[in-house]
C-alpha cells in the first residue's frame, strides 16, 4: 500500500489552473486541473473522467482555490504567528482558524473579514492602548485609513502593524474606511446590527458592484477576441471603416465629383496656407477631439445615443468543416507570405539603391534628392505645399490625366529594372548530435523574382550563377 502524499498549498507560490490531459502525453481532454506548491517538482496533475461535463473538475478547482486563497489571505491581512502582540487583543489568536474556516475572496472583504477575524478589545497597557483614544478619534473624524488602526463597528481594535497588505493602501480601502461607521443602526455585536448593514455586507455590495464593472470589461475583450482569420478580418474592416469612409469622401473632392464642395475645400486649405495658419492645425485638431468626446459623454449619459451606439456588429461566418479551415488558413497564409515577399522585394531594391548596387540607379537617386534638398531650401514650404496641392486635386483632370499615366508607368518601370540585392541563406548549423543525425546542406541562394530575371548581374562569392 503506498504512502499518501502531501502538497503543501500554503506556500505563496501555491497555484492552480486548468489542464488537458490525454494518452501518451497529447493535450486532447480539457478534464484535470494542474497543482503546484510553488515548485516544478511539486506540481500535481489531476483527472477527473466525468463524460456527462466538467462539474466534478470545476468543483474540485473552486474547492482548491479556495484553499489557496484562504491562505494568501492570511498571509496579506493577518498578524504573524509569532507577532506577541497578537495577544494584546482579545480573540487575535484564533483569527487564522477562523479564517480557514470561511475562506473568503475580494479585496475589501477581506479587509473587513481580517478586522473581524483578528481585531477585538484591547487587553493590556501597553503603548498602544495608550493611543486608542487618539486612534478612535481619527476614526470619529472618517480619517482610519493607510497604517492607522481601524476599529470595527463594536469598537474593537485592528492594529495598524498587522496591516502588510499593499490594499489597504488602496483608495477604495480608504474611501471604504472613511465611511465605515455605521450611522443608522443599532449595534448589538459584530455581526449583528439593526436597521442597517454590517461592515462584512457594505464590504460585499462594494466587492459586487466592482466585479460587475470587471465582468462587464472583461466581457467586452472576449467579445473583441474572435476566432478565425476571416471573423478578425471582417472585425478589422468594421474597425476602420470611419478612416475608410473619411478617405471616400477625400477621392470624391479630389476627381471633382461634387466642383462646389472642392472649391470651397481648396479655399480653406489655401487660406490655411496663406495665412500661416498651419501652426494652428494640430492644436486644433486635438481642441476638436476632446470636445467631441465631451460632446459624446454627455449625450451618452442622458441617453440620447441609445443602447446600441458604439457597439461593433459583424456577421458569423457560415459553418464550416476542417478541411475547409484547413484550406481558408491555407490562402490566409499565401496571401501573407506574398504581401511579405513584395515588402522584402521592395526593401531589397532600396538596400540597392542606398549602397550602390546599381551605380546609374543610384546617380539619378542622388542628384533628385539633391535638387528636392536646394527647393525646399531656397522655395518657402508654403510655397511648396501650395503646388502639391494643387497637382494632388488636378492628377484626374482631363488635361492632365494621361501625363499623370504616362509618369506613373515611367516610375514604374524604373522601378521594375532596379535588381534587388541577392539573398544567401547558409546552411543550419545545430549541436554535434543533429549535426551527425542529419547531413549538412550545401550552401544556397534565395533570390526574388527579379532577381531570378537578371541572373547575369549577379555574383555569389565571386563566381557568376549558371
Amino acid at each position: 500500500m503506498k504512502k499518501p502524499l502531501r502538497l503543501d498549498l500554503t506556500d505563496h507560490n501555491s497555484r492552480i489552473e486548468k489542464a488537458k490531459v490525454g494518452p501518451f502525453g497529447s493535450r486532447l481532454f480539457d478534464s484535470a486541473v494542474s497543482v503546484s506548491s510553488g515548485s516544478v517538482s511539486n506540481e500535481w496533475t489531476l483527472e477527473f473522467v466525468d463524460f456527462g461535463g466538467e462539474m466534478r473538475r470545476d468543483v474540485w478547482l473552486a474547492f482548491i482555490n479556495e484553499i489557496i486563497s484562504v491562505y494568501k489571505f492570511i498571509r496579506e491581512y493577518g498578524p504573524s504567528d509569532d507577532d506577541p502582540t497578537i495577544h494584546h487583543v482579545y480573540g487575535a489568536h484564533r483569527g487564522k482558524k477562523r479564517a480557514v474556516s470561511s475562506a473568503p475572496f475580494g479585496d475589501v472583504v477581506l479587509q473587513t473579514l481580517a478586522v473581524r477575524f483578528w481585531g477585538g478589545s484591547l487587553i493590556t497597557n501597553s503603548k498602544v492602548a495608550n493611543e486608542r483614544s487618539l486612534q478612535r478619534h481619527k476614526h470619529s473624524e472618517g480619517s482610519s485609513s493607510g497604517r492607522s488602526q481601524v476599529f470595527d463597528i463594536d469598537g474593537s481594535v485592528y492594529l495598524g502593524k498587522w496591516m502588510t497588505s499593499p490594499s489597504w493602501a488602496s483608495s477604495h480601502s480608504a474611501s471604504f474606511w472613511r465611511g465605515s461607521s455605521v450611522k443608522h443602526g443599532v449595534i448589538l455585536s459584530k455581526s449583528l446590527v439593526v436597521a442597517d448593514k454590517n461592515l462584512v455586507e457594505k464590504a460585499m455590495v462594494i466587492c459586487k458592484e466592482k466585479s460587475k464593472v470587471v465582468d462587464k470589461t472583461h466581457a467586452t475583450i472576449v467579445a473583441a477576441t474572435v476566432e478565425g482569420i476571416p471573423s478578425n478580418i471582417d472585425l478589422f474592416k468594421e474597425l476602420v471603416l470611419p478612416f475608410a469612409i473619411i478617405a471616400q469622401k477625400f477621392k470624391k473632392l479630389q476627381r471633382w465629383e461634387n466642383p462646389r464642395s472642392t472649391i470651397c475645400f481648396l479655399l480653406l486649405v489655401y487660406t490655411v496656407i496663406f495665412r500661416n495658419m498651419l501652426f494652428y492645425i494640430f492644436p486644433f485638431t486635438l481642441m476638436a477631439m476632446a470636445l467631441s468626446m465631451l460632446a459624446l459623454k454627455g449625450l451618452r449619459e442622458q441617453g440620447r445615443l441609445g443602447r446600441s451606439f458604439g457597439k461593433v456588429t459583424i456577421r458569423d461566418q457560415p459553418p464550416s468543416n476542417t478541411i475547409q479551415k484547413i484550406v481558408a488558413l491555407k490562402e490566409a497564409m499565401a496571401s501573407v507570405e506574398n504581401s511579405l515577399q513584395q515588402l522584402n522585394v521592395s526593401l531589397l531594391k532600396m538596400r540597392t539603391i542606398f549602397l550602390a548596387g546599381q551605380p546609374e540607379v543610384t546617380t539619378q537617386v542622388a542628384l533628385i534628392l539633391l535638387a528636392s534638398s536646394a527647393v525646399l531650401l531656397v522655395v518657402p514650404f508654403r510655397y511648396i505645399l501650395a503646388v502639391s496641392t494643387l497637382d494632388l486635386f488636378t492628377r484626374e483632370l482631363e488635361f492632365r490625366r494621361e501625363m499623370v499615366a504616362a509618369f506613373i508607368s515611367f516610375v514604374k518601370e524604373r522601378w521594375e529594372s532596379i535588381h534587388a540585392a541577392p539573398v544567401i541563406v547558409l546552411p543550419y548549423e545545430g549541436d554535434d548530435n543533429s549535426n551527425k543525425a542529419l547531413p549538412a546542406k550545401s550552401s544556397r541562394q534565395t533570390e526574388s523574382k527579379d532577381v531570378q530575371d537578371q541572373r547575369s548581374d549577379i555574383y555569389v562569392n565571386g563566381i557568376r550563377p549558371s
